[in-house]
């Protein structure tokens, strides 16, 4: 083994050793015995924690690698997936957080047995456990082996093809994630995300900087300024109506996908139901939002440099452009910590989700239905099976997203427009529409699966954008499930109660935080749009 690569692996088993062991000594006082203490940190998470789980949970290697190669191909428009998060997270932080802390939920989809009935708790909970299998996970790891490949040469270092090192590298990071979910619930989760969160960050802005100083010999700013002449198209933020991501697809699909991602979606929802208070819970998401109007500068920015330097090489493999970019600019003693980065940021997703998928099985379908006086213990065992089960699964069709035609981040989001646009609908309908019905409910959620999946795979002949798609989808639904409501009225008032989980007074900064945040976002449209 060359003294290159010797120093490669130390760095990386030094930070991956690292963040293992602050976790364990985080947790070493955690009751996990209880589903509370599994499932929800004891309801002990801090705003700190929660933003970075959440922003770790969210960032991923399909980010890093997925949505660089993006932008390396489609320029800044897409930077819409992440800065309009902001204003997600402060609607999520003002509305729907407070109820959720007021219910004292451990999982979303028991608002809906509330709200509708234990039919629609029931079927959602399911839909959320295949969506997370078959799309996020997969992807995930896929993305995450792409990375650890390109930078570690797995293959090569083993002697081994090229397809059977991302196969190896994908069972390595199951395997490691599965551990910190399976043993450590959402403490272990979220402790490892903050630590790994600050090597992200850390790591993440290297990049950027380090190429920049060295196409402006040494002077940051001389090198966006180089970047940005060479292809000033590529600092458009507002895309056009044949583009990747359209500028009008803002006010109309992407909004609801925003709003169910950041204030409905269990797996990420799920930090802000562990917070000790109302304070630290709106903390962590306002914070969060902060880093999403920063994170461009990490997983869109050197997209956009690749292309300065690689220019149309990598267009018809977009998703290895940005490991070329890191082994160009970084020393050979920090590739291994990005390696860490890259491997924590996987492993944050993975686990997560995990930890999310057998919260679900484990409260809302095994105590639910098969036995509601079963024991905390028992319950938690369960859990800690489910995860370890689907963590398998997840192995084996990672392979099956290889070579996707738009790149792995695109691909992601088409699939996450199954399942994400229906939940929403029936959630968004369960806060304010108060005429609809459980049976209008489950026949929007049914249609609205099978509508999606016939317009994006079925009839692909409607030139329609499939984030517009997401739009016409919900407006469909609402139209049904007030139809269908109509026929079949719902029979019983819900009010939301406060049970006493926590402690409900509102942090007192955020007002003032969330209206910066707001127009923070605006303000980037109106300076960068149409760049160039």
């Amino acid at each position: 083994m060359d003294t290159d690569l010797m120093i490669i692996l130390a760095s990386f088993i030094l930070f991956t050793g690292g963040v293992a062991a602050f976790t364990w000594y985080s947790l070493r006082k955690t009751n996990l015995g209880s589903s509370e203490g599994y499932f929800l940190g004891g309801r002990s998470l801090t705003g700190g924690v929660i933003a970075g789980s959440m922003l770790l949970t969210n960032i991923s290697s399909e980010h890093l690698i997925g949505m660089n190669g993006n932008s390396y191909v489609n320029g800044f428009i897409v930077i819409a997936w992440e800065v309009t998060s902001s204003i997600a997270l402060v609607i999520a932080a003002i509305f729907f957080v407070p109820k959720y802390l007021k219910m004292g939920l451990t999982t979303i989809p028991q608002f809906l047995e509330n709200r509708f009935d234990a039919q629609t708790r029931t079927l959602v909970s399911a839909i959320l456990i295949v969506s997370f299998v078959v799309t996020l996970l997969p992807i995930v790891l896929y993305s995450g082996a792409i990375g650890l490949e390109s930078l570690f040469g797995i293959s090569e270092i083993f002697g081994i093809s090229k397809t059977e090192g991302l196969w190896v590298t994908v069972v390595v990071i199951g395997a490691i994630g599965s551990i910190y979910a399976i043993f450590g619930g959402l403490k272990a989760v979220a402790f490892s995300d903050t630590i790994n969160g600050f090597g992200l960050l850390l790591g993440g802005l290297l990049i950027p900087v380090l190429a920049l100083m060295a196409i402006g010999d040494n002077n940051i700013f001389d090198g966006m300024r180089k970047v940005y002449e060479f292809a000033p198209e590529k600092f458009n933020v507002v895309g056009a109506p044949d583009s990747v991501l359209p500028f009008e697809v803002l006010f109309t699909g992407l909004i609801i996908n925003q709003l169910y991602f950041w204030g409905m979606n269990q797996t990420i929802i799920q930090r802000a139901l562990g917070a000790k208070n109302l304070k630290e819970a709106q903390k962590g998401l306002l914070l969060t939002g902060l880093f999403k109007i920063l994170i461009p500068l990490i997983i869109v920015l050197p997209g956009v440099i690749c292309y300065f330097y690689f220019q149309d090489t990598f267009y018809d493999q977009q998703d290895s452009v940005y490991p070329q970019l890191v082994k160009k600019v970084l020393p050979v003693w920090l590739i291994g910590f990005f390696a860490a980065v890259i491997m924590g940021a996987v492993l944050s997703t993975f686990n997560s989700v995990l930890n999310s998928v057998a919260t679900l099985f484990s409260v809302d379908i095994v105590k639910k239905h098969f036995n509601k006086n079963i024991a905390d213990a028992k319950l938690v065992k369960i859990g800690k099976a489910t995860s370890a089960i689907l963590a398998l699964v997840a192995i084996f069709t990672a392979p099956m997203v290889a070579n996707a035609s738009d790149g792995l981040y695109q691909l992601l989001q088409e699939l996450n427009g199954i399942f994400f646009i229906p939940i929403a609908s029936i959630l968004l309908a369960g806060f304010f529409m108060k005429k609809v019905s459980a049976m209008g409910a489950k026949v929007a959620l049914i249609f609205g699966l099978f509508f999606y999946v016939f317009m994006t795979w079925g009839y692909t002949d409607h030139g329609i954008h499939f984030v517009h798609l997401w739009g016409i989808e919900f407006v469909l639904n609402v139209a049904i499930m007030y139809s269908v409501s109509y026929f079949f009225p719902k029979k019983n008032l819900y009010e939301v109660t406060d049970v006493g989980a926590v402690n409900l007074t509102t942090w007192k900064y955020t007002k003032p935080m969330s209206i910066a945040l707001c127009v923070v976002t605006v303000l980037i449209y109106v300076l960068l749009g149409n760049s160039g």
